[in-house]
């Protein structure tokens, strides 16, 4: 009679090794959390909102404004959106007219006599004569105070993405069918936004991608003509950066200018920029207790050159000053060890600032030097500009091959799945790490794009209070706590659109209505070391599920490298008592999985019939 064993595999994936030579761990998952030591299958997500985004979102808070209502804010390659009650509400700010820095609004009068409207009669398209209007095709434009054109066509309440014709023209489609042709007709003002971004990092291939014959070709000696097949040229993906200033915000896209958008003001009022602000920036973050706004790598007061490493701040409470005086707080400051800052985070009693190979602490002292500066390590630069969070007075980032912790002293983090995540990692794509918080679990997430993804589509959670680190696949682009809404809050991909999510609200284990599939499997298992063979029949499962069904297999194999055995898979309820099988194996495995929608389980322990079957 086969004895029954207690299998027991330490929480969290251990997966730094062989599936063999991690025996008594759990060794590959998805969608699957681990609480109080014990796997469970992560909640699912709805929408937050039936609003499809425009772009794919980058950066994302959340707040609570001075009347305790519930705000979002979050910025795409396209938009800079707000959220509250139930609706989206487009904030995307009016660009400069033409290059960056120019402060004029790119607003342009339609009078039509010099500039107009033509439309073709039975055609949405309509053709725009609008002199140096500086727009680039992919760009979006707003009329107001327009005249209907074409005999139908109310130009109001919407805006449109253009098709660059030349300088002086562009055309749009129109929600509705012209009934009549006309020729440069028609009154209106044309607001044109901030020029639509990218979305996926380029590498830079082929002739022209920076100085002359760079990269390397399949050969390895390129022709004058020839293309590049590998690079060290990144053309980078737009990306926010958004902050609270009290109840407002501050947004600032990477290499751009500065916006502010008033709560007050209402959600249908556009984000304005900050005049005052430095023409380039990368990054902005506010230092709450003494108020300064802070931009990170931007352009130096003295010069008006652009420096990747440098500091610079606001007049305490004042962000239309940034002008160093004996009167105000502004001031700046360049940063050593590295060649750009990448990021920062708040933490309890500094801003943390990381550049590509260094970390930095940002303190208040207050006048004459305002900020102290110390760099508390090197090597260990963050990956990208979301990819670091604090977490109850820590700060815990992701760097190129290593995950962090600085709690007063700098660590590097021991994690059991490393090499799984940074071999399979998309390095062209690692400015799209995002990092996030999930207060209800203690988990700090990782999202980011595997190998030959273009989007987030995995992420890596670490509990610090538990010390484990488990992975799956994902949806989301960013990852927002529930300080402020009940659940986490997340932006995301359902198909092929973009939407703001609710994620893991209880008692949801669909993905927006559909199945989810969960899975986890331990790694092998055997008697006396592997030194006999053993014989399997029976398994008492030990399940907190709910109506739904789990399914469990057995695999088993003689040698390592031999195909596996594969017993199941045995479908297991909240009354299954055991599960009757035959096995037989050097070493055996055990894989739990569910693929139904609403279905949700916690899994206890094992035990198995078990008993040495020769060495034969």
């Amino acid at each position: 009679m086969a004895k029954l064993v207690k299998l027991n595999f330490t929480p969290g994936i251990h997966r730094e090794s062989t599936q063999y030579a991690e025996e008594g761990n759990w060794y590959d998952t998805d969608h699957v959390r681990f609480r109080d030591g014990r796997p469970e299958n992560l909640r699912g997500y709805v929408k937050k909102s039936s609003t499809v985004l425009t772009g794919t979102a980058r950066d994302l808070i959340t707040w609570a404004d001075n009347s305790t209502f519930k705000r979002a804010s979050f910025g795409t390659e396209a938009k800079l959106y707000e959220f509250n009650g139930d609706t989206v509400f487009d904030i995307t700010p009016i660009r400069g007219k033409t290059s960056t820095g120019d402060n004029t609004l790119a607003i342009v009068t339609i009078d039509g006599t010099n500039n107009g409207f033509s439309t073709a009669a039975g055609s949405v398209r309509v053709s725009v004569s609008a002199s140096s209007h500086g727009a680039e095709t992919g760009d979006f434009v707003a009329f107001t105070s327009a005249t209907t054109i074409g005999g139908a066509i109310d130009l109001g309440n919407r805006t449109y993405q253009v098709s660059v014709l030349n300088s002086n023209s562009f055309s749009f489609d129109a929600s509705v069918t012209a009934s009549s042709t006309e020729t440069g007709v028609g009154t209106a003002t044309a607001n044109f936004y901030l020029h639509t971004g990218t979305s996926v990092a380029i590498q830079g291939l082929g002739w022209g991608a920076g100085v002359y014959n760079a990269g390397v070709s399949s050969t390895g000696k390129r022709a004058f003509n020839e293309a590049a097949t590998s690079s060290a040229i990144i053309f980078r993906n737009t990306q926010w950066t958004i902050d609270n200033w009290g109840e407002d915000i501050v947004a600032c896209r990477r290499e751009g200018r500065i916006y502010n958008w008033d709560t007050s003001q209402g959600p249908t009022t556009r984000a304005a920029l900050i005049s005052a602000s430095p023409s380039v920036n990368n990054y902005v973050i506010v230092s709450p207790n003494d108020r300064h706004l802070i931009a990170l790598g931007s352009t130096e007061f003295a010069t008006g050159t652009f420096n990747s490493m440098l500091v610079r701040w606001s007049d305490q409470n004042n962000f239309d000053n940034f002008t160093p005086s004996i009167s105000s707080t502004s001031g700046e400051n360049v940063l050593a060890d590295g060649s750009e800052i990448v990021g920062a985070t708040r933490s309890r009693s500094a801003i943390n600032i990381w550049t590509d190979n260094a970390m930095w602490l940002m303190q208040f002292v207050g006048p004459p030097f305002t900020f102290k500066f110390q760099q508390m390590g090197t090597n260990c630069g963050m990956v990208g500009p979301h990819a670091g969070i604090d977490y109850a007075g820590r700060s815990v980032w992701m760097g190129e091959d290593n995950f962090f912790l600085f709690d007063g002293q700098l660590q590097v983090l021991d994690c059991t799945v490393k090499k799984y995540v940074f071999d399979r990692l998309n390095r062209s794509q690692t400015d799209k790490i995002y990092a996030g918080i999930n207060s209800e679990f203690k988990e700090i997430i990782w999202l980011y794009a595997s190998s030959g993804q273009n989007e987030c589509d995995s992420y890596v959670i670490f509990n610090p209070d538990d010390n484990y680190w488990t992975y799956g696949s994902a949806v989301w682009t960013t990852y927002e706590s529930q300080e402020t809404y009940d659940n986490t809050i997340t932006t995301g991909v359902s198909g092929t659109e973009s939407f703001l999510f609710d994620n893991e609200p209880v008692s949801i284990f669909t993905a927006d209505g559909e199945p989810i599939s969960f899975f986890i499997e331990s790694a092998y298992f055997d008697i006396d070391d592997g030194d006999e063979l053993m014989f399997m029949d029976r398994m008492i499962p030990d399940f907190d599920i709910n109506d739904g069904i789990v399914t469990i297999e057995i695999a088993s194999q003689e040698f390592p490298v031999n195909s596996e055995i594969i017993k199941g898979p045995f479908d297991v309820t909240k009354t299954t008592q055991k599960v009757d099988f035959r096995a037989r194996g050097r070493q055996a495995k055990v894989k739990v999985s569910a693929n139904s929608a609403g279905t949700s389980w916690r899994f206890g322990s094992l035990r198995m019939a078990m008993q040495p079957d020769g060495r034969r």
